[in-house]
């Protein structure tokens, strides 16, 4: 008897750049995910084989998986080098997203830190947007108390990233002043609370609907960015944490103290063929000749950070929070909320009762 679960098979068309469409023969499957395929209105979840677990994987059923915009990105085929990568012409991998929380339900032979019954969080190469996921057991750790799985399941890479991005990159040491851009979004309401924690002095730049929301993550001040442009004040920071590219990197430099640290976490300026490429190349080429430090990074999916994570969050310094949930049935629409980069906080998509 073939076991079967549901994940989300559709896609979201990028109205600038699309995958041809992909007609997949799918066979008997037996279990539900949504695997890419590029059309206007994608497919409903479908159902797939269930996941095999090897000696050092954990199966786990989801409940929630959060989404970012590299999910929508990576589906839509952009930046187009990456194509390279991930499929000339179609996406090489069926099932998107990355983030999740559910319950373990299975583990491999070799697997000693996690049982069955087991609530956790992690991340997966294999797509989270399905009721089942087969991953090694070091890309999860247990969900950590006083979480929900919706707000566990958005932990993972933008955890990730503000937590590397703070304490390695950033070394935010107390009482620095800390400008953290996109302040609102899943990896800037992370961010404000990691620095606090730090604590540092935090500045937050959103949108005027979403100055009393990072108030309430503990931003120290908060600045509505169609109000003013915060390159233009008197204000030097020690730390700019850059997640949306609102300013070129000389306006950010102007107010970033003479050994500050720049980091920028997003760049759209090379269009659809190049991405962020341009600014991460540009930033590279002027750290060389001055003494801020200018430092894109690629967050690392380090079990101990994830630990690490899961204790701010148990200790009360860290909390995630669910801007937004959607049905499976209804991840297209979310991956295309998330794909405009303008969220409040994680979109998380609901895949089974906790």
């Amino acid at each position: 008897m073939v076991v079967r679960h549901r994940c989300f098979l559709g896609s979201v068309e990028d109205p600038e750049v699309s995958y041809t469409s992909v007609n997949r023969d799918l066979g008997e499957p037996p279990s539900r995910g949504f695997v890419r395929v590029d059309a206007p209105q994608p497919a409903p979840p479908r159902r797939l084989p269930l996941p095999t677990v090897g000696p050092r994987d954990v199966l786990v059923r989801v409940h929630a998986a959060a989404l970012h915009r590299g999910d929508a990105f990576t589906m839509a085929g952009r930046p187009l080098m990456l194509r390279f990568a991930l499929g000339l012409r179609r996406p090489g991998l069926g099932v998107p997203g990355r983030d999740l929380a559910g319950s373990v339900v299975a583990v491999g032979s070799r697997v000693e830190d996690l049982a069955p019954g087991d609530d956790v969080f992690g991340w997966t190469a294999k797509g989270s947007l399905a009721e089942y996921v087969a991953a090694p057991a070091d890309h999860f750790v247990r969900r950590p108390a006083g979480a929900s799985m919706a707000e566990a399941a958005g932990l993972a890479t933008s955890g990730l990233t503000a937590l590397q991005a703070c304490r390695d990159v950033a070394r935010i040491r107390p009482g620095q002043r800390v400008l953290v851009v996109g302040a609102s979004g899943g990896f800037g309401h992370l961010a404000i609370q990691i620095a606090k924690a730090l604590r540092a002095h935090v500045t937050a730049v959103c949108s005027a609907a979403n100055l009393d929301f990072v108030r309430s993550l503990g931003a120290d001040r908060a600045i509505d960015y169609a109000a003013e442009d915060v390159t233009d004040g008197d204000h030097v920071y020690d730390v700019i944490l850059a997640n949306v590219e609102t300013s070129s990197l000389a306006a950010m430099r102007r107010i970033l103290g003479p050994d500050g640290t720049l980091v920028p976490n997003d760049g759209t300026g090379g269009g659809p063929l190049l991405g962020p490429l341009p600014r991460i190349v540009a930033t590279r080429l002027r750290d060389l000749f001055t003494r801020q430090r200018l430092r894109p990074f690629l967050s690392l999916e380090k079990h101990a950070d994830l630990v690490a994570l899961a204790e701010l969050v148990e200790t009360g310094r860290l909390m995630p929070v669910v801007g937004r949930t959607f049905a499976l049935d209804d991840a297209a629409a979310a991956l295309r909320q998330v794909a405009t980069g303008h969220t409040r906080a994680k979109v998380v998509v609901a895949v089974a009762e906790a």
